[in-house]
């Protein structure tokens, strides 16, 4: 294998990805068979300024810069190579958000990220003008947010894009961006793979009277799909990545996406009927739909696969928190006791499969993980909370459960949405993240929660930036005709082991139970909001 790594770089014909997390900017350089051979990353944090959340710019090039060269490193330690030439490239980042320039490419004001939580009256308005959900996050809402604001800077927008968008443009010059980005910018069309013209049509005229130099096709990026070329790595470009000067230009480039489409990527999960669910510090389920829902949810954004088929997400702010700091507090006794070197994924191992024991609905109990808000049950705020009756059945299997049940409870309440009243079919999921670290716990919960069997795959801890990687890889491998199902099939996931666990009966008719009791509880964590300051 390192002699093979070797050839591919010196050759010139390994391929990079490289994701901007919301915490770690990572790279993945891969080989001729689509697999990690080297990998840098960068670790970096968002910061708080005039009430936005922001990244400055000199973080975004140091960032780059700082994880490119550890990769280069990790080359040069494991190979005794340089890389000087690579074939393909390809961005991505934590999707929305709100980044816009003047015609000198100055950026006007600085970079909104979709943290942020201040374009409401925005996303009200245009979700009732389109007939379509558009989250606060999404682009049109912080730009449209911006023009209901009256800030002078909205004159002279020649650009908006995302992160991955922006920094592709400056390697490349092309002002493109992926159509799952691109959906999670402005609505679109998965019949013609474009912005949705009606709704183009509706907000140019909505903002008619403010007499802006541009039209909203003026300032947007052009859409692409996965496996089209989206430009190559100029000159200025190689240097900006590489501060070395040793990266040569003319890599091909992939569309840049956002990390929901590199998720979907990474596993597998891109053809009709498929979907992915990752579950860490937030939780987010993605579907791809058969066809379109039959009306807009507050609970549900719609977005598309790099190849634009629409898909259902549902995205939730707190899955594993609460769940670790009670792990924690086992830790603490432990050592109380007298137990030392404890071994915290063992910790984790005994508590998860201890939950396994315990009654199917918790035996009473009842937990809310809310470390913040949750728009799918409509809380701004939030407050982790624990709450029993005198005669719940109080026990560590059933407190176990009953916080891991707590972690997708509100997942499963906006998936419900889709499987109960849409009726979406959905004949795999594939599970990533660190819920599914302990082998079957989070799985079989999460079967239960949607009644669909689960898969975790040996891949499921590659991450964005290899399937980015692989979006990359795409464009200069894929055979003629060949899509990118197909491709993902053939040549990445082809001889993949993976575990699969299907729904058990009495797990899912227990889940329903605790999750009626959930929802009746909710005024509990309404009440722990207004009164715990």
């Amino acid at each position: 294998m390192s002699a093979d790594a070797k050839i591919t770089i010196e050759s010139g014909n390994a391929v990079l990805g490289i994701e901007f997390g919301s915490t770690r900017i990572k790279a993945v350089l891969i080989g001729e068979d689509n697999y990690p051979i080297a990998q840098g990353d960068h670790e970096w944090e968002n910061r708080l300024e005039n009430g936005i959340w922001t990244y400055s710019e000199e973080d975004i090039w140091t960032g780059l810069q700082d994880c490119y060269t550890k990769m280069t490193e990790d080359v040069k330690a494991k190979y005794g190579v340089e890389v000087k030439q690579l074939k393909a490239i390809g961005f991505s980042a934590m999707m929305h958000g709100y980044l816009v320039f003047d015609k000198a490419g100055k950026m006007l004001v600085p970079f909104r990220t979709w943290r942020n939580s201040i374009t409401g009256p925005a996303s009200e308005e245009l979700t009732k003008l389109f007939n379509f959900h558009i989250p606060q996050r999404w682009s049109i809402a912080h730009l449209y947010q911006a023009i209901l604001n009256g800030e002078d800077h909205v004159s002279s927008i020649d650009f908006q894009t995302t992160l991955e968008g922006f920094i592709h443009w400056k390697l490349s010059g092309e002002r493109v961006i992926g159509i799952g980005e691109a959906s999670g910018m402005f609505p679109v069309d998965s019949d013609t793979l474009d912005y949705d013209q009606k709704m183009v049509d509706q907000f140019d005229e909505l903002v008619a009277s403010k007499n802006f130099p541009w039209k909203l096709r003026d300032i947007l990026p052009k859409v692409l799909v996965a496996g089209q070329e989206a430009g190559t790595l100029t000159a200025e470009g190689a240097k900006l990545l590489d501060v070395s000067g040793t990266l040569q230009a003319g890599a091909k480039m992939c569309p840049p996406e956002g990390d929901a489409g590199t998720g979907m990527t990474a596993t597998n999960s891109v053809k009709v009927r498929t979907g992915n669910v990752s579950a860490g510090t937030s939780v987010f389920a993605q579907i791809v739909l058969e066809k379109p829902l039959s009306k807009p949810y507050d609970a549900i954004d719609v977005v598309t696969t790099p190849t634009g088929h629409q898909v259902a997400m549902v995205h939730c702010n707190n899955c594993t928190s609460d769940l670790n700091a009670w792990v924690k507090l086992f830790k603490e006794f432990a050592v109380a006791y007298g137990v030392e070197d404890i071994d915290m994924n063992k910790l984790f191992g005994v508590l998860y499969n201890k939950a396994l024991e315990g009654d199917k609905e918790c035996g009473g109990l009842l937990a809310y993980n809310y470390f913040s808000g949750e728009h799918v049950t409509g809380f701004e705020e939030g407050r982790p909370l624990f709450v029993r009756t005198a005669n719940s059945n109080f026990s560590l299997a059933n407190f176990m459960r009953a916080n891991l049940y707590a972690a997708l409870s509100t997942l499963k309440v906006g998936l419900d949405v889709l499987t109960k009243e849409e009726k979406v079919t959905v004949d795999s999921m594939m599970g990533h993240g660190g819920l599914f670290k302990t082998k079957g716990v989070g799985q079989s919960i999460m079967a239960a929660a949607m009644d669909t069997p689960v898969t975790v795959m040996e891949t499921a801890g590659e991450g964005g930036a290899w399937g980015i990687a692989v979006l990359a890889s795409y464009v200069v491998n894929k055979e003629e005709g060949e899509t990118l199902d197909a491709f993902l099939d053939n040549k990445i996931f082809a001889g993949q082991k993976g575990e699969t666990l299907a729904p058990e009966k009495e797990i899912v008719e227990g889940f329903d139970q605790y999750i009626e009791r959930y929802k009746a509880g909710l005024p509990i964590e309404r009440a722990a909001v207004e009164n715990l300051k």
